[in-house]
């Protein structure tokens, strides 16, 4: 039960089907009881004609069975009719010995008249019995006329009735199958013709687009999910190839310098060439670090651990971390944060959030003169908007604004030979934010002429109530 086609001829044709069942039961009741209607007439309208001819003769009641009695039941079937009329003391005055009468005689309606079914020679019968009184001199004498017919006749015309339209609905539903046989073929190319084309789609290419226009309305919303999930197939394996180039960009040069050094460094003595080795190797390995970094936070299932945080705890460890280098380069770095525990929790990857944290002071610290200020704040919303903010603000050369979109590119930086950096700090910074669902925006110091201030809003998590329970014991 795997076929679609199947599936739906099935919801269409077993209702159907019960319909056509139930439409020729239906039919076949409507011309059983024309049939008996016809039946029972000409036996009532013959018990009438034998009533009629009923006369005294020689102080007794005389019965002939004239032929316009016979003739009602004239048919090419071949029905056997058995007449009888007697009187009250069961006296046969006409007709079949022994024709059989009903348990219980009960004549109703104007006609005095009562049908039943019975057995008669081994053939079934339908048969009329009628009464009427006869009057003389001595009183009123009750007379029984009894008319029976085989049913050979009636069984043909209820065949005559109820076959036609058994037929009809036959042919109906014969109709119908075939129908809906060549609709569903029809109505279902668009489904085969999609199958075709995904089938005969190269998988390792990702630029498959299903026109959603050419299907039919319920199946526009599987096209649409096909091309949102090839979308983000291909988006996502653009990531990897882009983290794939930037490594191979970001690696080349340190390990080519490296392997010079290596060279050089078999030949030489000199101090100063086995410490330029071990710098190009921090470096290298502070850069293959934060391209994992970088992929971690693209990730596309990094939702899925997010966790509760303390941003103010998170924001006060990674200071401290700083507090050497912002001390050797004699720059004073400073936190601005609620000093109660719990106060602003936001949901987010605490590896991630700590890289996003790190990367903003580190590239703070880097381009921050000897003598500046940095200052890590967090800052929590109104109830109205909730929301806590973290921003990093230093007082160095700021950054142009026509620059301030491209700084969150990957490798660019506005002076490429002015520091160490690699140019995917704030990559990461705006990758890693855009997993928690939070905003990255740059902007001017707010309070002095240069400077730059990066804020990063995140939604707030609800601070759990704290529930008191008072002690009702006195002492």
């Amino acid at each position: 039960m795997k076929s679609l086609r199947l599936r739906l001829a099935l919801w269409l044709l077993v209702p159907l089907s019960l319909f056509v069942a139930a439409s020729s039961w239906l039919s076949w009741r409507n011309a059983a009881a024309v049939a008996d209607y016809v039946q029972d007439h000409d036996l009532l309208a013959s018990a009438k004609v034998l009533s009629d001819r009923l006369i005294w003769e020689d102080n007794a009641v005389q019965a002939s069975v004239p032929p316009s009695a016979l003739s009602l039941f004239a048919s090419p079937d071949r029905d056997r009719v058995y007449l009888s009329v007697s009187s009250a003391d069961g006296h046969l005055l006409a007709g079949t010995p022994g024709f059989p009468m009903p348990a219980q005689r009960k004549p109703e309606g104007p006609d005095r008249a009562q049908w039943y079914d019975t057995q008669w020679q081994g053939a079934p019968l339908r048969a009329v019995l009628v009464t009427r009184s006869m009057y003389d001199v001595d009183g009123a004498r009750e007379i029984t006329i009894a008319v029976g017919k085989t049913t050979g006749s009636r069984d043909q015309m209820l065949a005559r009735l109820w076959r036609p339209t058994l037929w009809y609905l036959l042919a109906a539903l014969a109709l119908t199958v075939l129908i809906s046989a060549i609709a569903l073929t029809i109505e279902l190319r668009p489904v085969m013709r999609l199958s075709r084309q995904l089938r005969a789609r190269d998988p390792l290419h990702l630029d498959l687009f299903v026109d959603a226009r050419a299907l039919h309305r319920e199946l526009r919303p599987v096209a649409d999910t096909i091309n949102q999930s090839t979308r983000l197939i291909a988006e996502h394996s653009a990531a990897q190839r882009r983290f794939i180039a930037d490594a191979a960009h970001q690696l080349r040069t340190p390990l080519a310098l490296q392997a010079s050094l290596i060279e050089y460094a078999r030949s030489s003595e000199d101090s100063a060439l086995w410490e330029k080795l071990a710098a190009s190797n921090r470096r290298l390995v502070k850069v293959t670090n934060q391209l994992l970094l970088l992929a971690q936070a693209e990730r596309s299932d990094v939702q899925a651990h997010l966790t509760t945080i303390d941003l103010a705890a998170a924001a006060l460890d990674t200071v401290t971390e700083f507090d050497a280098l912002a001390a050797s380069r004699h720059i004073d770095l400073g936190l601005d944060a609620p000093l109660d525990a719990g106060a602003v929790l936001v949901q987010a990857e605490p590896a991630l959030l700590h890289a996003l944290i790190a990367n903003l002071i580190d590239n703070a610290l880097r381009y921050t003169p000897e003598g500046g200020h940095v200052t890590v704040g967090v800052h929590p919303g109104s109830a109205a908007e909730p929301t806590v903010t973290l921003t990093v603000t230093d007082d160095g050369p700021g950054i142009p604004p026509e620059a301030r979109e491209r700084v969150f590119e990957r490798f660019y930086r506005i002076a490429p030979h002015a520091s160490e950096g690699s140019g995917l700090g704030l990559a990461i910074v705006r990758e890693a934010a855009r997993s928690f669902g939070a905003e990255v925006s740059l902007a001017a110091h707010p309070l002095t002429e240069s400077g730059t201030e990066i804020s990063v809003r995140f939604v707030a998590k609800p601070v759990p109530p704290i529930v008191v329970v008072a002690n009702s014991k006195k002492p």
